[in-house]
Parts: C-alpha cells; sequence; structure tokens
C-alpha cells in the first residue's frame, strides 16, 4: 500500500512533469522505472502495456534505501503476438494514404508482468515520456492513446491514470463490468464484451442443461468477484444453488490453492464455473491433476478457455470437455508472413526477442553483448526460420485476442483521424483542421470521435456476441471446437443455438447431472434443511404436513399423489339428462298436438269460448318452455349460460301474459252480463295483443338489462369435501336474476286475482276456475323452488331449476287445455252452444 500511495502523489506531478518538458529543448528524467519496451518515434505515438510474461519476482536489497527490483519470467508467446499486431497494424496503416496521410503512427510497448504494481509503473512510465532517447535530442511527442491491459485489475490501474489527463485507453481483453463506470473512467474502451453480458451468457448455457448444483472458483480480485457476483445474479432467478465460491490468485501460497481443492473434495457438486484469469487459475489446474480429480464438468470464462498454456494433453486428463465462451475468430490478412519474419538478428537490441527465439526456435541466439555463456539451451547457429512451422503462434486463421488488438489501433487512428482533419477517412479533400504540435501542447480530449471504425455504446463497450468452446482432445493435442453462437439483441434477449451432439462431456456421453437433492420419491416430501440453499433438502414421508395439491387437482387414496379432479355438469348421456330431454320432448310434442286438435276444432262451441287466438299464443308458449330445459344441458359456455337464463324468462313472461289476457276476457265477459256495462265490447282482439306484447316486452327489456349489465357466465365451483370441480352458470346478477322470476310471479299473482273474482261466472263452462287452478298450480312450484334451489348441491341445482320449469309448464297444459280435449273427444255431446251456455234440454 504504500508503494501505491507514492504512484498516485507522483501522477500528481505529472502535469508539471509534462510543463518541464515543453518548456527546456532537452529531456531530464528525475527518476526511472528501467522498463524495456519496443519502441518506435513517429509523429503521433500510442502506448502499449501486455502481460508478455506472466509472472513477477520482487527481490528486496538488503539496504532499505534502494527501490526492489523487479524481473519477471513466464514467456507468453501469445501475448507477445498481442505486441506483434500492434506494431503490424501501425506500418499497416502508415502505409495507408488514406487514413492519417502524411501522419506516421510510433508506438512504445511495455511490459506488465502480468501485475498491477508492475502495470502501474508501466503507466507512469508512459505518461513520463520516452526513456530511450538521448537527453540532447529533441524531446518524442508524448503518448496520445494507450492499448491496455489484459487483466480486469491491471485495466482499473492504468484507466485510473490516463483517465486524469484525457487520454484514451482501450483494452482488447479486460471484461470486468465495473470498468464501463464512465464517472471513473470516462477514457477507457474496450473491444471485447462485458463481463455483464459474459454472465447472462453463462447463465442461459446453465439452465439450457438444466444444472440446478453448481460451484465457483474466482480470481481473488476485480474482475473474479464482480463477475461472479453478476453470474449469481443471473443465475439464480432460474432456481439454481451455487454451492461454494472460492477464491484463487497467482501471488497465492501452495496452502491456499490446496484449500480449494479439499473444498472440490467434499463438495456434491459435478459441475464448476472457473471465473478467473489464467494466470490466477492454471496453479489450481496443476494441483487438480495431481491428484486425479475428475468427474466434473468444467465451464470456463474467456480469460483462459483458449490460452496456451493450460491447453495441454497433461492438463487434459481432468478438464477435457471443459465449456466456455470466447470472442468470435477472425483472421488478418498479411500477419502470417510479418510474424514469420521475426528475426532476433535484425535488431539486436529489440527486447524480449531472445526470450521469443528460445521458446519458439528452442536455442539461445548469440547477440551482440551477449556470449551465450550463461544461456541453458543449446546455442542457435543463425540459420534458423519460421518459413515452415506450425507453431500455433503463426496460425492467424482463427485470431479473437489478437484481432481486439487489431481493432483497438484501428479504433484509435480512425479517432486521431476525425480529429485532426475533422471528417471520416475517404472524404476529400484531406486538409488539416488540427496542428500537431497544438494537439500535443493541449493534450486535446478526442474520447468523443471515438466509434468512426468500431462500434462502443455510450458505456464505450462493443456489442456482445460469443461462441460456445468445447475441449476435445484430437490426434494427442487439445482443440477448441466451436459448437455455436450465443448473440445478444440490443434490447439484452439473447439467442442460444448448439449442436449438443458434438459435446465431449467430461463425465461421459451423456448431459451430466448436477443436483444437491435428488426429486423426492412419490409418498414423500421436501424437507428443507437449515443452513443449506433451496436446492438441498431431505425426503420425509407425507404426514399431517401435506403439500397441498393444485385447485384443479384432488389427491389419490394414498394421499401422495395429485389427480384431476373429476368435472361435472349435467350432461345429455346421463339418466338425469336423458329423462329432462324425454320429458321435454314429450310435453312439447304434447303442446304441438293439442295445438293441431284446436286448429282442427276452431269452429266449434268449445273453441270458440276459449278464445282460439289467445289460446294457440298460449300453446306456442308452452311449446317454447318445455323446449327450455333442453338449454340447461350440456357444458356451459358463455352462450349457453347467457341463452338459458333468458330464455326461460322470456318465454315464461309469454305465458303467463296469454294467461293474463284470457283471464282479463274472461272478467270482462263476466261484467257484461250487467246491462249497464260496455267494457266488455271496448277489449276485444286488438286490445288482447296489446296485453300480451307489452307484457312480454317488459321481460325483454329486463334481460337484455341483465345481458348488457353483468350477464351469466360459466363458473368453476370448487369443493373441498369431495374431489369434483362443479362447472356450473353463474347467474352473473343475482338482482337481475330474481328480478326476472319476480316479474313472472307478479303476473301470476295478477292472474290469480282475476281469475278468482271470475269463479262464479254462471256457465257449465267457466274457463276461470280452470285458468285458477292452473295459476295456484304454478305460484306453488315456484314458490318451493326458491329454497329447493339455493339448497341443492352441484349439478342438482340445474335438475331443480328444470322440475320447476316442467312441472309448472304440465300444470298449465293440463289444467287449461285438458277439460277442453276430454269434452272434444270424450264428450262431443256437450260441445254445443247451449251447454256451454249452462242451458240444459230437459
Amino acid at each position: 500500500m504504500f508503494m501505491l500511495r507514492r504512484y498516485v502523489r507522483m501522477t500528481r506531478e505529472i502535469p508539471i512533469f509534462y510543463s518541464n518538458f515543453i518548456l527546456v529543448s532537452g529531456c531530464e528524467l528525475l527518476g526511472r522505472f528501467d522498463m524495456p519496451s519496443l519502441f518506435k518515434e513517429g509523429d503521433i505515438m500510442i502506448g502499449g502495456i501486455f502481460p508478455i510474461f506472466n509472472k513477477e519476482i520482487i527481490s528486496t536489497s538488503a539496504f532499505d534505501k534502494e527501490p526492489p527490483k523487479v524481473q519477471c519470467e513466464g514467456f507468453d508467446w501469445r501475448v507477445f503476438r498481442w505486441t506483434q499486431a500492434v506494431i503490424f497494424t501501425i506500418e499497416e496503416i502508415n502505409n495507408d494514404p488514406a487514413l492519417l496521410p502524411n501522419i506516421s503512427l510510433g508506438y512504445r510497448i511495455l511490459n506488465s508482468c502480468d501485475s498491477p504494481t508492475n502495470a502501474l509503473r508501466a503507466a507512469l512510465t508512459l505518461a513520463s515520456g520516452a526513456e530511450e532517447v538521448d537527453v540532447t535530442s529533441h524531446c518524442p511527442p508524448a503518448v496520445t492513446a494507450v492499448i491496455a491491459e489484459a487483466g480486469s485489475t491491471q485495466s482499473i490501474a492504468v484507466a485510473g491514470i490516463f483517465g486524469t489527463f484525457h487520454v484514451p485507453v482501450v483494452s482488447h481483453f479486460s471484461t470486468c463490468a465495473c470498468l464501463s463506470d464512465r464517472t471513473k473512467y470516462p477514457t477507457f474502451f474496450r473491444t471485447i464484451p462485458s463481463d455483464y453480458y459474459l454472465a447472462k451468457a453463462l447463465a442461459a448455457l446453465v439452465k439450457h442443461f438444466g444444472w440446478q448444483w453448481i460451484g465457483a472458483i474466482q480470481s481473488d480480485n476485480d474482475f473474479g468477484r464482480n463477475g461472479i457476483l453478476a453470474f449469481k445474479e443471473k443465475v439464480e432467478k432460474f432456481g439454481v444453488c451455487v454451492a461454494f465460491v472460492a477464491s484463487v490468485l497467482r501471488t497465492y501460497t501452495r496452502d491456499k490453492f490446496l484449500e480449494v481443492v479439499e473444498i472440490i473434495k467434499q463438495s456434491s457438486v459435478k459441475v464448476i464455473l472457473a471465473f478467473a484469469a489464467e494466470g490466477d487459475f492454471y496453479p489450481l489446474m496443476q494441483e487438480i491433476v495431481n491428484q486425479n480429480i475428475t468427474g466434473i464438468q468444467w465451464i470456463s470464462c474467456v480469460a483462459w478457455i483458449t490460452a496456451p498454456r493450460p491447453s495441454t494433453p497433461e492438463i487434459y486428463t481432468a478438464f477435457g470437455g471443459t465449456l466456455g465462451f470466447v470472442m468470435q475468430k477472425k483472421a488478418i490478412p498479411k500477419l502470417k508472413q510479418f510474424l514469420t519474419s521475426i528475426n532476433p538478428y535484425t535488431d539486436s537490441h529489440a527486447p524480449f526477442m531472445r526470450d521469443f527465439w528460445e521458446n519458439m526456435v528452442g536455442c539461445t541466439p548469440i547477440l551482440p553483448g551477449n556470449t551465450g555463456t550463461e544461456a541453458t539451451l543449446k546455442r542457435c547457429t543463425g540459420n534458423e526460420t519460421f518459413m515452415n512451422s506450425e507453431h500455433d503462434f503463426f496460425d492467424v486463421t482463427e485470431l479473437r485476442g489478437t484481432h481486439n488488438v487489431y481493432k483497438a489501433v484501428y479504433a484509435i487512428a480512425h479517432a486521431l483521424h476525425q480529429l485532426i482533419f475533422c471528417k471520416p477517412v475517404g472524404e476529400k479533400p484531406v486538409t488539416l483542421c488540427l496542428n500537431l504540435s497544438e494537439m500535443h501542447l493541449q493534450r486535446v480530449n478526442f474520447t468523443n470521435h471515438f466509434g468512426a471504425e468500431v462500434y462502443f455504446d455510450e458505456n464505450g463497450d462493443p456489442p456482445a456476441n460469443y461462441e460456445i468452446i468445447n475441449w476435445q482432445l484430437i490426434n494427442g493435442k487439445v482443440h477448441h471446437v466451436t459448437l455455436g453462437n450465443l448473440t445478444f439483441a440490443a434490447n439484452g434477449d439473447y439467442k442460444l443455438s448448439i449442436e449438443e451432439e458434438k459435446i465431449v462431456w467430461r463425465t461421459g456421453k451423456t448431459v451430466p447431472t448436477s443436483v444437491c437433492s435428488n426429486v423426492c420419491p412419490v409418498g414423500t416430501r421436501k424437507a428443507q434443511i437449515q443452513g443449506k440453499p433451496i436446492c438441498c433438502f431431505d425426503c420425509v414421508p407425507c404426514a399431517a404436513d401435506c403439500t397441498p395439491c393444485p385447485k384443479e387437482y384432488w389427491s389419490n387414496e394414498r394421499k401422495d399423489k395429485c389427480i384431476p379432479r373429476t368435472i361435472e355438469f349435467l350432461k345429455y348421456q346421463e339418466p338425469m339428462g336423458i329423462a329432462v330431454t324425454f320429458v321435454s320432448l314429450l310435453g312439447a310434442s304434447v303442446s304441438l298436438a293439442t295445438m293441431v286438435v284446436f286448429v282442427h276444432n276452431k269452429e266449434t262451441p268449445v273453441m270458440k269460448a276459449s278464445n282460439f287466438e289467445l289460446s294457440s299464443l298460449l300453446l306456442f308458449s308452452l311449446f317454447l318452455c318445455f323446449l327450455c330445459p333442453l338449454t340447461f344441458l350440456g357444458k356451459p359456455t358463455v352462450w349457453s349460460c347467457m341463452l338459458r337464463h333468458t330464455t326461460f324468462g322470456v318465454t315464461f313472461a309469454l305465458c303467463i301474459s296469454c294467461v293474463l289476457g284470457k283471464t282479463i276476457v274472461v272478467v270482462t265477459a263476466f261484467k257484461a252480463t250487467f246491462p249497464s256495462n260496455k267494457v266488455a265490447g271496448k277489449f276485444g282482439h286488438a286490445q288482447q295483443r296489446i296485453i300480451v306484447c307489452s307484457c312480454t316486452l317488459i321481460q325483454v327489456v329486463i334481460c337484455a338489462l341483465w345481458l348488457t349489465s353483468n350477464p351469466p357466465h360459466p363458473h368453476k365451483l370448487f369443493t373441498s369435501s369431495n374431489n369434483m370441480i362443479v362447472l356450473e352458470c353463474n347467474t352473473g346478477s343475482e338482482f337481475a336474476f330474481y328480478a326476472v322470476l319476480g316479474y313472472i310471479g307478479i303476473l301470476a299473482i295478477i292472474c290469480l286475482i282475476l281469475a278468482f273474482m271470475a269463479r262464479k261466472l254462471p256457465d257449465n263452462f267457466n274457463e276461470a276456475k280452470l285458468i285458477t287452478f292452473s295459476l295456484l298450480i304454478f305460484c306453488a312450484v315456484w314458490i318451493t323452488f326458491i329454497p329447493a334451489y339455493i339448497s341443492s348441491p352441484g349439478k342438482f341445482t340445474v335438475a331443480v331449476e328444470i322440475f320447476a320449469i316442467l312441472s309448472s309448464a304440465f300444470g298449465l297444459l293440463s289444467s287449461i287445455f285438458a277439460p277442453k280435449c276430454y269434452i272434444i273427444f270424450l264428450k262431443p255431446e256437450k260441445n254445443t252452444k247451449k251447454h256451454i251456455m249452462g242451458k240444459t234440454i230437459n
């Protein structure tokens, strides 16, 4: 921490340091970190910080006043290819007449040793200017933009330094979502998607294969902690439990790695996500291989899935079949020719060249000032070449990280072109609108020009598109086989396509299962284990504390399974439905037959005395009343529910209206026996029709209001006492339902009162007596209907209503029309006017 604070204090002095560079003709450094770099001067300088070596060794002196010496080891040829991609791209841009014409780009590339501390040293070195120049020479331009870093923790340090001076930092491999915070890192950009999308992609993969119980290993830094935190947030929404989260770091002792190994061995998980950098995770991989821990399906983040160091047959023994996400691969034309031309004898003073040559060729080059006496390898002859080499270093057909470096350089170049020429590449004429000396002097902020060539969103991130990779051993070599793709839309939705038949699983040919507890067998229930995630539970026998079945299900006899409830309604094919259908059709047939008899005998005295027109209309209404119960049968639907109640109400209103008309005719006939009464003459056929229509119309209006306000509708009645669901018609508006019944009752009571008044009419055929008797039956039926309707359960409620309809209809039909049919068929001698008027022959 002391060293870090010292470096931060130095950054506050850097603006003054820059002003000293401008005022004097030569450059004088007050101190140096002695960091070798790949250097080439240009009109505009681009800096680079890469972990060319992946391990930092700090040696302290016995004297406290001397600063510690930093040495690096573990040459990484993949990262060295990234540095060469920067040089190649800058040369390509310098040779392009359309991009930054008459302006040369230079570079200065430093090694960070894959260490945040050393990355901070490198950043301060770039900010302080070039150390390689002689003090008497001119002062080279300051670094205008920086390509850094591979690790997210290192990028946080570098972006914090350069953000103060508005110097753009473009990373090709740092994925931490924390770097998208524009308030903290306003000049940070990257050509690799953020971990925000990677976490969603990994969660989608876990969901796709149905894994419920997984472990996680993270780098003990910002990259690992933020990544696992985002992953857990996404994956827990799918009901997945994370058994453990273990931390690793390259600077940890072996004992800490062994502790993580013990956690893995003691856990029951079969799927583990490793969200860690390659350098942090590789020591753990070695320990897992040494202890022969197999049978685990590993999931990788972008950081190590395609790294060359772990992609060996030795590591494959424990990590074969690993699944992970990587950036989409691209090719860079002419890069292979550039890489094969690398030679330590061309520039003998170039740093890192000896390590590269020893790693690639296997011998030590004899360079000026190097006698080769300290070399552990054999001495090179000087005739070695890469022209026919098959090393992966020269395979430029499937580039991912290297292509991100390539895009980063072009993103900087296009932004500079937009700044200097005030127009995008390709537009003419090309004239300077900003002087280079002014740009260096004023340190112009040009971050808002990024995005001219490579797309960046408002957070400086590119679009998120991934390939799914599977580790497979082919001909003794580990291959990264592409299985499919996962792409994100602008709204955050993703599309996953994967060829599962091509996957090589670590645990066999089938998809591995990873659960904390298996599904409870029949007759048992889940019992949560205290202190464990929800995915871990015991299965205990079902007792008094049972899990309730869903609403539409019921437990079986053994109480160990939920089965669908029986849906109950009055069906046509059941005995009660058949009986109702038979009786309804019988009543309708009798009504039609009676009408036929009336039409055939309409000129007889009995028919004339009965008011043929009203009697025919009454028979027609009774015919409809008998058919009405058929709408109460079958499965209730929206239309059948509305039809059954409204049909019943209107048909019975029509029926009682006809009876009311006949009753009024009888009463007026009785009143007509008095000489001074003229009412009978005024109540003719027109008045009878008005009475029937107006009384029926009122019921029609009531039904219309019912249907428009709160109509009847199907309803499921769940009973707790049995295993049935009663499917019935809910009346909707109880008020409207009883208004329909009440109106029919009012008409019936009026008829009964009028008929009772005319019961002593002095005729042998007194129809008022028949109407009175029929209405007594009607009222008795419907008075008993109400309590029976309320108390009847299930489908019997419908049966009670059907019984009331049929009973009242048969009561009216038999009471009013049976006597007339009796006279017509059995007593034709009484079908005379004299008998009807009560005049008998002695």
